[in-house]
Order: structure tokens, then sequence, then C-alpha cells
């Protein structure tokens, strides 16, 4: 993900906006159950989540990004951001109270996922983790998975799933359907007391998403995809 992009033009960085209330409702919650003093936002885009939790009296942020940031307007300071290919590995030297990785995983290739999972358990003993399911749609997505598929990886590092947020924001209509659809924390198994009990993510699909695919099926062009070619063909006499 390095290097010039032309998905990620200025419209992009325009809905990325949009993120910031949802941070705003997400957040405070996050906080309140986990408590912790530094944030590690991998795959921050334009660093509204850090902007938040900066509001919020979190004073150790950092955000790690691709290079092409460069030139992009800022929510945060751009000394508080790494660039870093997440293609690659990510080692930080040092260790966060808390880290994200908000739909960015499904942006990297199948056989990056376990490395990238692998990467914020180094960062961090507890995650707060979402990422699109399949058919969610968007931007260069390659790896759509059901939250399961995310919950074994992150149960082979010792990290325990506990799914306390989804029912918290479900109905919410500041937070972007998707994050109140995908967001799950993941905390090392012996530090998520304060979480709540772990245990599978089910696998949920929010009324918004199905809404807007109901409305993209019913289209005029899908109802001509959806009709028999029989009735577009000549009949021979």
């Amino acid at each position: 993900m390095s290097g010039e992009d032309r998905f990620y033009n200025a419209k992009f960085y325009r809905e990325l906006e949009q993120t910031r209330e949802s941070a705003s409702v997400i957040l405070p919650i996050v906080i309140s159950l986990l408590k912790p003093a530094s944030l590690v936002d991998v795959g921050c885009g334009a660093g509204h989540w850090l902007a938040i939790a900066s509001e919020l009296g979190i004073g150790d942020i950092l955000g790690i990004e691709g290079d092409w940031i460069s030139g992009v307007k800022l929510a945060i300071p751009r000394e508080n951001i790494v660039v870093h290919d997440l293609d690659t590995p990510l080692d930080l030297a040092r260790r966060f109270d808390l880290a994200l990785a908000l739909e960015v995983a499904e942006h990297l290739p199948k056989s990056k996922a376990r490395e990238f999972v692998q990467s914020l358990c180094r960062a961090a003993d507890k995650v707060l983790f979402s990422a699109a399911i399949p058919g969610q749609g968007g931007r260069r997505h390659v790896n759509e998975q059901w939250p399961k598929y995310w919950a074994d990886l992150f149960s082979e590092a010792g990290y325990r799933c506990h799914d306390v947020l989804r029912l918290q924001v479900w109905n919410d209509p500041r937070v972007l359907w998707y994050y109140a659809q995908n967001c799950l924390i993941f905390a090392r198994e012996g530090t998520g007391s304060r979480v709540g009990p772990s245990a599978e993510p089910l696998a949920l699909v929010h009324p918004a998403a199905w809404s807007a695919q109901i409305a993209q099926w019913n289209s005029p062009g899908k109802l001509l995809e959806r009709l028999p070619k029989a009735l577009f063909s000549r009949q021979k006499p």
C-alpha cells in the first residue's frame, strides 16, 4: 500500500472525516473499559481516531500509515505519524496500552493476514479491531472475511475476542454502520478481565448494509441483468 494510489484521493479523505463522529462515540466506551494511557493506530489514515483519543486525554499517540499520506491534510501533528508499508511486518520496538486497526486488514492480501495480526499483537496487549465482511465492498478490498477468521488468527497469538462494543453502538446513528458491524476488542489472555467475557464473535450484517444491497439489487440496471436472456434474444420463425 505504498506509493501514489489513485484510489486514495481527496474524495477518499473527505469521506474519512466522517469517521470522526464514530470515533467520538466508540472511543469513550473503549477508554472507560481499558483505561489506556498510550495508543497506536495502525492504518490511521488522516488521524481522526487519534485526534479524538487526544481530546479524551490520551497524550501518548502514534499513527502508522503508508507514504501516500504525504501532502494530505492531517487531523494530528505530522510528527505523530510514522510512514510504513503495511504489506511488511511492523515492529515498533515498544508496546502501547491499546492498538487500533480499523477497516484496514481487508486491504492487505490474504497471504499477509497472519503477519498483520502478529504485528498488532507485538504493538499492544489489547486491540480494537474491525475489518470488512464478505460482500461489504469498498476501495481495494482484497481479503474480506467473517469475524471468526480474524478471531482465529488472534487466538493463535494468545488473544481472546471480547464482542462487547457492537451491541452498545449498533443502533447509534452517529456511528458509521461498518464500525457498528465490525468492531471487536481482542485482549491477550489474562489481560481482559475488565473487558468482559470472551466468546467467538457472531457473523453479523448491519441493517444499513443490507438495505443498501437490496437497493442495488433492485436498481433498474440490476433488474435487467437478472431477466432471462431469452427475453432479449430474437425468436426464430
